[in-house]
């Protein structure tokens, strides 16, 4: 499929890039990596006049690890997370997640910002950023503001971000203890049947705090408060684990598609966020 006819601009900074979408109103869309936007153009999905291209604004790069916080521009590719050695110290959990993504060809193009932003129940980053506890930075018309993760996500591609405005940022305290991020996909570039991101801190024998987070088993990605609950003041043996995994599966809602029937999903989930837990906690 050919995208419908549109007007490309390539702004130099934040600014100029929210001037342009104040111009045009709904007939304009930021593009980042694209992996989500340009499929659904060829479809006819979306049919935009304007599309406003993030690629040389160079406020929107760069991986930051400062002061126990992470901030990460939102232009940061997949590959960039990978290969950030500081990164990778701070907060290893980002780099397992990132590797799972797609294959080396989209990581290479696909950004941070454009993989949390638009709100697909499908991507990865969504549910790992929640389980990090992140803010989402926004830049609009009427200045800067903040979002938790968990608070952003309203419903597929339904977000708390305005129309006019652009995710500029993610931040994120260094997160402490062991972690994991556990997928199951059909194939090599797929999203993801069910996956799992863990953190979880153990002191003396006994878990002080976990998060637990899943990714495409709702119309959101799902933090499950209760799930981090059960594991906590346990020794996180198999009973306080099975316990989380079923708090964590009360809190999905998977729906059947070509990745398979409901029942089917929630058996794959069940083992995602077990191979997630166990494999944290043994870090941990």
């Amino acid at each position: 499929m050919i995208p419908a006819r549109f007007d490309y601009h390539r702004p130099g900074d934040i600014a100029a890039a929210l001037a342009i979408l104040g111009e045009h109103g709904d007939e304009a869309r930021v593009i980042a990596g694209g992996h989500s936007l340009i499929p659904m153009m060829k479809l006819r999905m979306a049919d935009l006049g304007h599309l406003v291209d993030l690629q040389d604004i160079a406020e929107l790069r760069g991986i930051v690890v400062e002061g126990g916080t992470v901030r990460l521009g939102a232009m940061v590719t997949q590959a960039e997370l990978i290969a950030s050695a500081e990164l990778a110290r701070a907060a290893p959990l980002v780099r397992e997640a990132a590797l799972q993504i797609a294959d080396p060809q989209v990581r290479y193009c696909g950004t941070v910002g454009g993989n949390v932003a638009n709100g697909d129940p499908g991507n990865d980053m969504p549910g790992l950023m929640q389980c990090l506890g992140a803010t989402f930075h926004l830049a609009g018309p009427g200045g800067e503001r903040s979002v938790a993760a968990r608070d952003y996500y309203e419903a597929a591609y339904m977000t708390a971000r305005e129309d006019d405005e652009i995710l500029t940022a993610i931040s994120f305290a260094v997160p402490a203890g062991g972690y994991a991020y556990e997928k199951q996909k059909r194939k090599i570039g797929d999203y993801a049947t069910a996956a799992c991101a863990a953190l979880v801190t153990m002191e003396g024998g006994r878990c002080t705090a976990a998060s637990i987070a899943m990714t495409n088993l709702s119309d959101v990605p799902v933090w499950s408060e209760a799930a981090g609950a059960a594991l906590v003041g346990t020794n996180c043996d198999a009973e306080a684990v099975s316990a989380a995994v079923e708090a964590a599966k009360a809190d999905i809602d998977p729906t059947e598609d070509n990745r398979g029937p409901v029942d089917f999903k929630r058996h794959v989930a069940g083992v995602m966020i077990r191979r997630a837990i166990e494999r944290a906690v043994s870090r941990a």
